[in-house]
C-alpha cells in the first residue's frame, strides 16, 4: 500500500492537502470568533448562542442534499475555488457590518451572514472528498482519502485550540480572528488553483443541455421526500430502529448541552474563548484517540453494545466534568476529563454507520445516511433551543446534570436487558 510520503509527492493531492488543511483550521477559527463575538455583545446567554448555532446547523439538511448534486455536476476544483472565496468574503462583511455598526444592533445581519457561510460550506466539502479519485490512481485512493481525514481532525482540532487563543488575545480579538479567517480562506483558494483539472466551471455542452432541462428537478425533490424514503429502508429492519432511536437521542443530548456548556465552561473558568478553544482542542483529540483504539478492536465487540457503552461511559465523563469543574474550577483537571469524554464517545457515530453498511442495501445507503442525518440534525436543534430557554429558568449546571443522567441512565438500561449476541 502507498505510504503517506508517496502520497503528498502527487503535485496535485499536495495542494489539494494543504488547502483543505489551511480551510479547515478557518473553519473552526471562525467558529470561536463567533462564538467570541456573541459572548462580547450578549455574556451568558445560552438562548443568543443557540441561535448562532441554529444558522450554522440548518444549512446541513437544507442545503445539503442540493448542494451534493450540483457538487456532482460542476467542476469540483473550481467549486471549492469559488466557494473558498466566497467564504473568505463573507467573514469580511461580518468584520466590516461590526465596523459600520459598533453596537452590533441589530445582531440578525451577523446571523444571515453565518448562514451564507456555511450554506457555501455545503457545497465545498462534497466536492472535496469527490475530487480525490480525479487526482491519485485507484491503489493511492484509500490512503489520499485517511491522509485527509485523519490531518483534517487534527487541523480542526488545532484550530479550536489556537483559535480560542487568538480570539482572547487583546491584540488580535474578535475583528481580528474575522480577519486573519477570511485570509485562510483566500490562501486555500490560491492553492487549489494549482491543482491540475478543466478550468470550465460547467460540464461538457451535451450533458450541460439535458441538466439545463432538468435543473429544477434537485430543487423541486423535498429534502423531506429523502428522508421518507431513507425512513422506510430503517422501518423494514428492525435493529435499524434501536441506531436511529440511539442517534436521536445522542443528538438530542448533544444539542441540549453544546451551547449550555459552552456558557457554563466560560462561567466557570472566567473566559470566553481561551479555555473553551483549548478544551474542544482536548476533545478532540480524545475523538481521535478513540477511533483509533475502536478500529482495532472494534471487531470483537457487538455494535449496539458498543453505542450503549460509550453512551453511558459519556454520561459518566460528562457528570465527572461537572462536579469537579464546579467545585475546583481547573482547567488541567477539565482538560483531562474532556479527552476522556471525547474518547469514550467515538465509537458511536463509527458503530452507528457501519450498523448501516450492514443492515441496509448498498443503493439506499446515502438516503439512509441523509434520512438520519437530517434526523438528528432536527432533534439537536430542538432540544438546543428547549435547553437554552429552560438554563435561563434553572440554571446551566442542571441543564447539563440532566443530560449526564440521562446518557448514564439509557446506556446503563440497555445494556442490562438487551440480549445481544
Amino acid at each position: 500500500m502507498a505510504r503517506s510520503r508517496d502520497i503528498l509527492r502527487e503535485p496535485d493531492f499536495l495542494f489539494l492537502w494543504l488547502g483543505q488543511i489551511i480551510s479547515q483550521f478557518g473553519d473552526k477559527l471562525i467558529m470561536m470568533a463567533l462564538v467570541g463575538l456573541v459572548s462580547n455583545k450578549t455574556p451568558g446567554s445560552a438562548y443568543e448562542m443557540a441561535k448562532l448555532f441554529s444558522f450554522v446547523v440548518i444549512p446541513v439538511f437544507l442545503i445539503g442534499p442540493i448542494a451534493g448534486v450540483y457538487s456532482d455536476r460542476w467542476s469540483r476544483k473550481w467549486t471549492m475555488i469559488i466557494s473558498d472565496c466566497v467564504r473568505g468574503l463573507l467573514v469580511m462583511a461580518i468584520a466590516a457590518y461590526w465596523i459600520l455598526v459598533p453596537s452590533l444592533k441589530p445582531l440578525f445581519p451577523v446571523y444571515i451572514l453565518v448562514f451564507l457561510i456555511f450554506t457555501v460550506t455545503r457545497f465545498f466539502i462534497p466536492a472535496k472528498m469527490a475530487i480525490v479519485p480525479e487526482l491519485l490512481t485507484e491503489d493511492k485512493i484509500l490512503k489520499g482519502n485517511s491522509l485527509l481525514h485523519i490531518t483534517g481532525m487534527i487541523a480542526s482540532a488545532i484550530g479550536f485550540g489556537m483559535g480560542g487563543i487568538m480570539i482572547s488575545s487583546p491584540l488580535i480579538g474578535v475583528k481580528g480572528g474575522l480577519l486573519i479567517d477570511a485570509a485562510t480562506f483566500f490562501l486555500s483558494a490560491a492553492l487549489l488553483t494549482f491543482v491540475s483539472g478543466s478550468g470550465r466551471l460547467f460540464i461538457g455542452k451535451k450533458v450541460s443541455l439535458r441538466l439545463g432541462k432538468n435543473a429544477g428537478k434537485p430543487l423541486r425533490q423535498s429534502v423531506f421526500g429523502d428522508i421518507k424514503y431513507g425512513i422506510k429502508h430503517i422501518i423494514d429492519q428492525p435493529r435499524m430502529h434501536l441506531v436511529a432511536g440511539l442517534l436521536f437521542i445522542l443528538a438530542s443530548g448533544v444539542g441540549a448541552s453544546q451551547v449550555v456548556l459552552i456558557v457554563f465552561i466560560q462561567d466557570s473558568l472566567a473566559s470566553v474563548t481561551r479555555d473553551l478553544g483549548l478544551l474542544i482542542m482536548f476533545f478532540g483529540i480524545g475523538l481521535f484517540a478513540g477511533a483509533i483504539v475502536y478500529g482495532k478492536l472494534g471487531d470483537k465487540l457487538p455494535r449496539i453494545k458498543v453505542v450503549l457503552l460509550s453512551l453511558l461511559l459519556g454520561g459518566v465523563f460528562l457528570l465527572q466534568f461537572l462536579v469537579l469543574l464546579r467545585m475546583f474550577s481547573n482547567f488541567t483537571l477539565a482538560a483531562v476529563i474532556t479527552f476522556f469524554f471525547g474518547a469514550a464517545i467515538s465509537p458511536i457515530i463509527i458503530s452507528s454507520n457501519t450498523m448501516v453498511h450492514e443492515l441496509i442495501p448498498e443503493d439506499a445507503h446515502g438516503r439512509v445516511f441523509s434520512s438520519l442525518e437530517a434526523v438528528v440534525h432536527l432533534a439537536y436543534l430542538i432540544f438546543m433551543f428547549v435547553s437554552a430557554i429552560l438554563a435561563e429558568a434553572i440554571g446551566t449546571f442542571n441543564i447539563l446534570l440532566i443530560v449526564g443522567v440521562v446518557f448514564v441512565l439509557v446506556g446503563l438500561t440497555g445494556t442490562r436487558r438487551l440480549k445481544i449476541v
